[in-house]
């Protein structure tokens, strides 16, 4: 491991580099301080930056496989960041082999693990247990007001609600596809209203079939317009959409993310019966 706190930049979800979203990753961040870590993901000005040290004495697995994770966007910090986790553990494979991680979060503990399949890595997280909670009336028509979008242009069949796993996501549902790639928002107001309701992102879903849907991320919060590519918010939905009956309890779905964008990303969300827990799948590629 280095000592210099090398800057490793990584994408997640996406085996092209110009794809996906992209993450600082510190593959050695013992020395830094708050500052440092949030100076450093102010610099790259990516939606989020992951910071690994040594894991706490109470955490098990294998030496070397184990760490603690803080995740910095430009503005500060976050309790779980999904592709950020990607990206560290694309980016740890790449020098330890594949196998089984364990990163401990301010989220909880997220089990990560780094396989190899047609000579690419992927690497899938396990989410903390998630949740979901319903949104106020109030709140409601004041994200519908930061976005510009009327209540008409919402998918009556998947409701909004605020889904948690490991961070916290309103869900809101677009009835088309144009209406999801028309996103013009008023960025204060929405920056402000997420801020009130500790929300990381905004998951904003259209649905093209049974398994597939398109999102997109609107994060304020963290200093940047949208995320390309979310796992947390994918986890989140996973989740979601088990508990809401959108899905069967034992489901695969696949998040097209990115496109309007520019940054084509792909998540896999993996729902098993009789675990509540999600957990989400992306390949990874270093960037320059």
């Amino acid at each position: 491991m280095t000592t210099t706190h090398e800057v490793l930049r990584y994408t997640a979800f996406s085996d092209d580099p110009a794809g996906g979203n992209p993450a600082g990753v510190v593959l050695d961040a013992s020395g830094l301080d708050d500052d440092a870590m949030l100076a450093i993901a102010a610099d790259l000005g990516y939606s989020e930056s992951a910071f690994l040290t040594a894991p706490p004495q109470e955490l098990g697995g294998q030496p070397g496989r184990a760490y603690t994770i803080r995740y910095f966007s430009p503005k500060a910090e976050v309790p779980f960041c999904g592709h950020a986790t990607v990206a560290t553990a694309i980016a740890l494979g790449q020098r330890i082999g594949t196998g089984d991680l364990v990163f401990a979060t301010r989220a909880g503990i997220v089990p990560v693990t780094v396989s190899e399949e047609g000579g690419a890595l992927r690497a899938t997280l396990t989410t903390v247990e998630p949740h979901t909670e319903p949104v106020g009336t109030g709140d409601l028509a004041e994200a519908l007001a930061a976005l510009d979008w009327p209540a008409s242009d919402l998918d009556p069949a998947i409701p909004p609600r605020i889904a948690f796993a490991g961070a916290r996501h309103l869900v809101l549902a677009a009835s088309t596809r144009a209406r999801l790639a028309d996103l013009a928002y008023d960025f204060d107001r929405l920056e402000a209203l997420m801020r009130r309701l500790d929300l990381t992102t905004v998951q904003l879903v259209w649905r093209e079939s049974e398994h597939v849907f398109h999102v997109r991320d609107p994060f304020p919060v963290g200093g940047v317009v949208e995320d390309p590519a979310t796992g947390a918010a994918a986890g989140a939905f996973g989740a979601y959409a088990r508990e809401l009956g959108l899905v069967p309890e034992a489901s695969v779905l696949t998040l097209h993310q990115g496109e309007d964008m520019g940054r084509p990303g792909v998540l896999t969300v993996e729902l098993r019966e009789g675990d509540k827990r999600v957990r989400v799948t992306g390949t990874g590629a270093r960037i320059g």
